[in-house]
C-alpha cells in the first residue's frame, strides 16, 4: 500500500470532520492487518476504483453514530436511529468518499468511489487483501478507517 493514498484518505476524514462538524482528530497508531477487519457497530463501506482499487470502511460504535447524526441534524440529541439518521450515516461516507477521491487526485491518482453501503451491527469483513486501521479519536468518538488500496497494474 502507498503511504501517500493512506495519506490522503486519513486528510480526508480529518478534514471532513474539521470542516464539517469543527472538530479536532487525532492520529492513534495504525495497525496492519489481513484476513479479518471488525466492523464495530456501524460501518460505512465504500469502493474504490480507478488508478487505486479496494476499499474504505469507516466504524463507529452506536453512541458515534448518533453523535455524528445529531451533529448533522444541527445539534440534536439522537436516541435512536431511524431512517433518517442511517440516511445521514450513508451521506457521511457520501462526504469522506468526495473528500477521498479530491484529495488523492492531488497526488495525481484519479479514482472512482461507490456509493457507500451501510452496516448494522457487528461483523467481520473478510479479506485477502492486505488493510491498515488508522484509529481516529474525536469529541464525538472513535472512528476506525480501514484502508486496503491497491495500485492498478500497468
Amino acid at each position: 500500500m502507498n503511504v501517500k493514498h493512506v495519506n490522503a484518505v486519513c486528510r480526508a476524514t480529518k478534514g471532513i470532520l474539521a470542516t464539517h462538524f469543527g472538530i479536532e482528530v487525532n492520529h492513534q497508531s495504525p495497525k496492519a492487518g489481513q484476513a479479518t477487519i471488525p466492523s464495530n457497530d456501524v460501518s460505512v463501506v465504500l469502493g474504490v476504483n480507478g488508478e487505486v482499487n479496494g476499499q474504505i470502511i469507516c466504524s463507529i460504535d452506536q453512541k458515534t453514530a448518533k453523535n455524528i447524526v445529531g451533529v448533522m441534524m444541527g445539534g440534536m440529541t439522537i436516541q435512536t436511529l431511524d431512517e433518517m439518521g442511517w440516511s445521514a450515516i450513508q451521506e457521511f461516507g457520501n462526504w469522506v468518499a468526495g473528500s477521498t477521491a479530491t484529495e488523492l487526485s492531488k497526488e495525481n491518482c484519479i479514482i472512482d468511489v461507490t456509493p457507500p453501503m451501510v452496516n448494522d451491527g457487528k461483523s467481520h469483513y473478510r479479506t485477502n487483501d492486505m488493510f491498515l486501521t488508522v484509529p481516529l479519536d474525536s469529541s464525538l468518538g472513535m472512528i476506525d478507517v480501514h484502508i486496503s488500496l491497491k495500485e492498478k497494474a500497468s
